[in-house]
C-alpha cells in the first residue's frame, strides 16, 4: 500500500530529514515494496524523477539512517527502509536472501544477524549477511516443470 505523503513527511522529520517533495516520493516508493530495492528498481518505478535526484536522496537517507543498505552478492546495493522510528539503534539487523534464479532479494526479518565478539581494537559499525540460493517461488516452478 502507498503511505500518505503527510505520514512519510512525519517519519522523515523524526529521522532529522527535511521532507522535500522528492524525498517523500522516494520514501513512498521504498515503503510500497515488500522487498529491498536496487537503484535500478527505483529508477524504473520512478520514471518521473531523474536518476541523480534518486541517488542523492538515497545518499542522504543512508546518512540519516532512513534506509539501510546491503550488497546482494552481485556487487549491487539494495535499499530498505529502517524499521525504527526516529534515531536508529540498528536493532533491526536481519539476514537477507538473494535468489539466483529470479535475481530478487528478500528480508528474512525473523532471522537476526548473530552477535560476534571481535578481537580487541576492532569496532563493528554494520554487519551484513546474504544467503544465496533459490526462493520458494522459483523452487516450486522448477519442481513443476
Amino acid at each position: 500500500f502507498m503511505i500518505k505523503p503527510e505520514e512519510a513527511a512525519m517519519l522523515l522529520e523524526a529521522k532529522g530529514v527535511k521532507p522535500t517533495a522528492n524525498r517523500i516520493l522516494v520514501y513512498q516508493a521504498l515503503h510500497s515494496q515488500t522487498m529491498p530495492m536496487t537503484l535500478k528498481d527505483l529508477e524504473t518505478k520512478m520514471l518521473n524523477m531523474d536518476k541523480s535526484s534518486i541517488f542523492r536522496t538515497l545518499t542522504l537517507f543512508i546518512e540519516y539512517d532512513v534506509v539501510h543498505t546491503f550488497e546482494d552478492g552481485r556487487g549491487i546495493v539494495n535499499y530498505e527502509l529502517c524499521g525504527e522510528k526516529g534515531k536508529c539503534h540498528h536493532h533491526d539487523n536481519h539476514i537477507h536472501f538473494y535468489c539466483k534464479s529470479c535475481k530478487r532479494s528478500f528480508c528474512l526479518d525473523g532471522i537476526k544477524v548473530p552477535h560476534f565478539d571481535l578481537p580487541e581494537g576492532f569496532v563493528s559499525i554494520t554487519t551484513s549477511f546474504v544467503i544465496k540460493g533459490v526462493c520458494p517461488q522459483c523452487s516450486k516452478k522448477k519442481r513443476n516443470q
